[in-house]
């Protein structure tokens, strides 16, 4: 399948981590969400009905993250492409990436994340 809607660097502040202060205070993490589904009904027709509506996607992915207060980021990117799939059944597969945009390390790195790909 070549159709993707792309929903790159969504900003949401959630608890996700081991670590205590990670477990206090929500922290500042960045989603990229690719998902995989025909759309040229909808580009045909210029109908929002016949895609995917990607704001709801987001607020999905904002609900799963700030309510989740899960340990691994692992967990977090796939519960996040779980509800995607249950959300739309004309998604054929999903990739989500979080990354932790101030990672609680002292190595001097700009971010960490995971990726996950699910598929129907």
């Amino acid at each position: 399948m070549k159709d993707v809607i792309e929903l790159r660097e969504l900003r949401v502040d959630a608890i996700v981590g081991v670590l205590e202060r990670e477990r206090r205070r929500a922290q500042p993490l960045a989603f990229d969400i690719d998902l995989h589904r025909p759309f040229a009904a909808a580009a045909k027709s210029d109908d929002l009905a016949k895609t995917t509506n990607y704001a709801a996607v987001l607020k999905l992915t904002t609900k799963v993250a700030v309510e989740g207060k899960f340990l691994l980021l692992e967990t977090l990117a796939t519960r996040v492409a779980k509800k995607i799939l249950e959300f739309d059944p004309a998604i054929k597969s999903v990739s989500v990436g979080v990354r932790k945009l101030q990672p609680p390390v002292e190595e001097d790195v700009a971010t960490v994340g995971v990726r996950t790909t699910l598929s129907r």
